[in-house]
Parts: C-alpha cells; sequence; structure tokens
C-alpha cells in the first residue's frame, strides 16, 4: 500500500469516527430531551389534572403521585400506599388516562404500582457503608438509640397520613417517676404488642395537664410500633383527624378515609378534647367501635378524664371510660430534676462545653412547679444565654433568665367528679345517690351542697351542672345555690362543714 492509499483510508477512519461521534451526541442530547420532554408533559398533566378534579381531590389522592415512565402506549405512574393505588384505579383511573391522552395521543394504558420504603431505605444503607470508614461517628450513631430507623419509620407513618412525628420524642428520652409509672407501663406494653396478639386495654386512655408528658409517651408509642413493619401504627392528632374527615366529606371519599383509618393495627389520637362537631364525633365513634371490635388497638390522650369531656356524646364517653383510663400526674420535684438532667445531657451532646451546676438545677426544680415544657425552657435560656454570651452559668445567672417561670402556686384545678366524691364521703352517701331522683333527708342536703360547691370552685355553668347531676334542670341548681348560701349564713355548723370540704378539695 502507498502513501497516498494510507492518507486516504486515514482520512476516511477519521470521518468514521468524527461521524459516530457525532451520532453518539445526538443520541445522548436526544434521550436528555426526551427525559426533559417526560418532566414537562408530566407538568401538563398535573396541571390538567388539578383543574379537572379540584385542588382539594387532587392534593388527597394524587399531590403523591409519581411519573416513573413511559414506554410505547403506556405511561407508569407510582403511589406510595396499596390504598392510593386501589382508590385511584377504581375512581380516577378514566380521569387520568384522559389527561395523558390530552398530552400524548398514543398513550392506551396507565400502569400504577406501589412505590417500596427500599427507595427510602437505600441512602441509608450508602450512609452506612460510608460510616465504616468513619468509627467515631458510628459509635455515636450506636450510642443514641433515636437514630436507629428514624428515616424509614418517619417516611412510612408519614405515607398513612399520620400527623408529624418529633424524633426526640421516644421511650429512651422519656424521664420515668411516681407520677407516670402506669401511664408508662401501659404505653409499653402497647408498643411492645404484635399483630394477632390478645389486647389487653383497649382504648387506653391517658389525661394529664398541659406539659406533663401525654404527647411524649403517645409519639413513643408510634415510633416503637412502626419500628417494625408487622403493624401500621398511625398518630393523630384531633384536629388532622377532623381536617380528614372534613376534606373527604367534601370530596364526597369519606368511604375511603373510614377504610383507610380501620385498616390501621393502632390507631393513636392526641388532644381528643379538640374533637368538635356532631358529624365528626359520629365517626370518630363509628371507627373507636370498628378498630375495638376487630381487637386492633386505640391509644388516645386528652387533658382531662372522658367523664369531663363536656363536648363528647355520651356514647362515646362511655366507651372510652371503659378501657383503661391512667391520669398522669404532677411532676414531683424528684422528677423535675431528672428531667432537667436529662435536658441538659441533651444539650451538651451538641454543645460539649455547655454546663449547669447541680445547685442550679436543684434551684430551677424546686422553683419551676408547673409543667416540663416550662423545665426545658428554662434549659434553653441557660443554653442560650450561656453560648451567646460565652459565660458560664451561676445561680445568680439562672435567677434571672428564668424569673418569669417562676410562677405562684396555683390551686388545685377543682372537678365536679371531685366534689361528688368527696361531699359522699363527708355525708355518708354514695355518688350514685347524689345523681339519683331520691328525695330523703340525707340525700338531699349533700346533693344541694356538692351544687353549691360545684358552681362556686368551677366555672361550669348551672346547666352544665345539672346535666353532671343526674339530668336536672337548672333551675334545680340555682335553687340549690340559693338556698345553701342562706344557710351558711346563719347556721355556724354547716358552713364549718363545708369550709372544710372546700379546703380538702382544693388542697
Amino acid at each position: 500500500m502507498n502513501g497516498t492509499d494510507r492518507a486516504r483510508r486515514s482520512t476516511t477512519s477519521t470521518d468514521t469516527e468524527m461521524s459516530n461521534q457525532k451520532l453518539n451526541q445526538k443520541s445522548t442530547d436526544n434521550m436528555t430531551i426526551a427525559a426533559g420532554t417526560e418532566h414537562d408533559r408530566w407538568t401538563r398533566v398535573k396541571g390538567r389534572l388539578r383543574s379537572s378534579v379540584g385542588e382539594d381531590v387532587y392534593s388527597s389522592w394524587f399531590a403523591r403521585m409519581d411519573l416513573e415512565q413511559i414506554s410505547d402506549d403506556s405511561v407508569h405512574l407510582s403511589v406510595p400506599t396499596r390504598f392510593l393505588k386501589s382508590w385511584i384505579q377504581t375512581h380516577y383511573a378514566e380521569r387520568v388516562l384522559s389527561c395523558w391522552q390530552a398530552e400524548v395521543p398514543q398513550v392506551h394504558r396507565i400502569d400504577l404500582t406501589v412505590r417500596t420504603p427500599v427507595r427510602a431505605a437505600a441512602p441509608a444503607a450508602k450512609d452506612a457503608k460510608a460510616a465504616e470508614d468513619r468509627p467515631a461517628e458510628r459509635n455515636h450513631a450506636a450510642a443514641d438509640p433515636r437514630a436507629v430507623a428514624t428515616v424509614p419509620v418517619s417516611a412510612s407513618h408519614e405515607a398513612l397520613g399520620g400527623s408529624p412525628l418529633d424524633p426526640r420524642l421516644t421511650f429512651a428520652s422519656f424521664v420515668s417517676g411516681r407520677s407516670n409509672t402506669l401511664a408508662l407501663a401501659a404505653a409499653r406494653q402497647v408498643a411492645e404488642g404484635r399483630r394477632g396478639d390478645p389486647v389487653m386495654f383497649n382504648p387506653l386512655y391517658i389525661h394529664a395537664g398541659v406539659g406533663l408528658g401525654k404527647t411524649h409517651l403517645l409519639q413513643a408509642v408510634t415510633w416503637a410500633g412502626n419500628s417494625s413493619i408487622e403493624r401500621k401504627v398511625l398518630y393523630l392528632t384531633a384536629e388532622k383527624f377532623m381536617y380528614g374527615f372534613v376534606a373527604a366529606l367534601k370530596t364526597q371519599t369519606a368511604l375511603a378515609f373510614k377504610e383507610a383509618l380501620r385498616g390501621i393495627d393502632v390507631l393513636v389520637i392526641d388532644d381528643l378534647q379538640f374533637l368538635q362537631g356532631k358529624s365528626t364525633q359520629a365517626e370518630f365513634c363509628h371507627t373507636l367501635n370498628a378498630l375495638i371490635d376487630a381487637g386492633r388497638q386505640v391509644v388516645i390522650a386528652a387533658d382531662r378524664p372522658p367523664s369531663d369531656l363536656e363536648s363528647l356524646d355520651d356514647r362515646v364517653r362511655s366507651r372510652l371510660a371503659g378501657g383503661l383510663v391512667v391520669e398522669m400526674g404532677s411532676l414531683g420535684e424528684e422528677l423535675r430534676l431528672e428531667i432537667l438532667k436529662s435536658r441538659v445531657a441533651a444539650a451538651r451532646a451538641h454543645h460539649a462545653s455547655f454546663d449547669v451546676p447541680l445547685p442550679v438545677l436543684e434551684y430551677l426544680a424546686k422553683a419551676i412547679t408547673h409543667n416540663g415544657r416550662d423545665l426545658e425552657g428554662a434549659i434553653n435560656r441557660l443554653l442560650a444565654h450561656s453560648k451567646l454570651n460565652a459565660q458560664p452559668v451561676t445561680l445568680e445567672m439562672a435567677e434571672r433568665e428564668v424569673r418569669d417561670l417562676v410562677r405562684p402556686q396555683e390551686p388545685r384545678r377543682v372537678k365536679i367528679e371531685d366534689i361528688q366524691r368527696g361531699g359522699a364521703r363527708q355525708y355518708n352517701v354514695s355518688r350514685s345517690d347524689l345523681l339519683s331522683s331520691r328525695r330523703t333527708a340525707n340525700v338531699v342536703r349533700p346533693r344541694q351542697v356538692a351544687m353549691y360547691l360545684a358552681k362556686t370552685l368551677t366555672l361550669r355553668s348551672l346547666p352544665e351542672i345539672g346535666r353532671r347531676f343526674g339530668g336536672r334542670d337548672h333551675t334545680t341548681v340555682l335553687h340549690a345555690v340559693r338556698k345553701i348560701e342562706a344557710l351558711v349564713a346563719k347556721d355556724l355548723a354547716l358552713s364549718d362543714e363545708v369550709e372544710l370540704l372546700k379546703r380538702q378539695l382544693q388542697e
């Protein structure tokens, strides 16, 4: 082969390579354009779907639907739960298909699949592999039990439509004491149960004042229960339950809402005292009955016992009282000190130099008596002052920073139930006698005294007091109040009896 032929072949080879490179580049560009086109098409289809079904329906059923791919005459979509898949296929399959055909006429089929939780867990697996080369970080993660399975549990709970969970509120971070031992034991028993086990306490009803740990326990149950794929635990605030039910009514999807709730293994409802509306309460009652009758667990928290939830229907109150009702009492000084120590330890995990001397913690435990949130707020203030001003925490500084949290001792909140029990005990009658229609002298006088104390020691209205005393009319209560007022003014023995009972109730 002469030089001219070699040059000609070399030129031909170079031209071929350049042509191949251009074809490859064009193919890559086409793939990029196609991907971009799919994304743009999906955005337009979602817009059509939103306009077609309305914002509320779209948010409820389609907001979490993703495009997987478009192939030939099919569009592959995915949703996070089997329930969503079933509902969309049953009620909106044709609507989704028509929206796609308006954008891509050759599409004749919609394939809907359920996304597996592996996707959410995959980054965690990659991080775990990378952490093998960082022993210090691995040890820190192992020391913190809250770090285990947080991402999958949170993603799973969110997919069920639950209220947001705080990763700090676990059993590991809950500080137990005499006032909450029973509630903690019952919550652990629920969290450790397995599907198919007989339900011991149903419903489990926990009540306490503000900031005493109800929400902490309920979220701990949810975290622990959802850490296993065996059971589905759903945490909802009463507000979230009401919003979901009302939205389902508006969009005519109430049946799906009911079916979704009744497929839960453990339903956890927080702040039940905020549940309002006759239809919402009726639905809650039906859901409660359906779950309990099916052997599913229900856990509820409120700021008062079932009998004091005047806004709830009698049937709901009766069903709630039929389970295990546990009160979480006020925080004793020892428990407050332990809570403060745990909060300082948690803060030190992120701020190693932060330290609060024991005398300061003892002062805070003695001075701040209202609730656990005030204790946490006090530690946050000391941390901010110490870090921002670069000063150590001292007793003088603590006294200055938390003075508005130191509240005067509030009198005990008296309940009508307590008045009825105390009056029955003092006059040697039964509580059922006070609520009955008996008119004998040994029952009428204690009943009138109890009504009088209910009016003077509580904020309940006359009609409400009458209802709590066996369904009496408000005029009966008014008569009792006026009669006892007149008798107390001139009967010294009765005045002493009433004052003694009043002091016992307020202690």
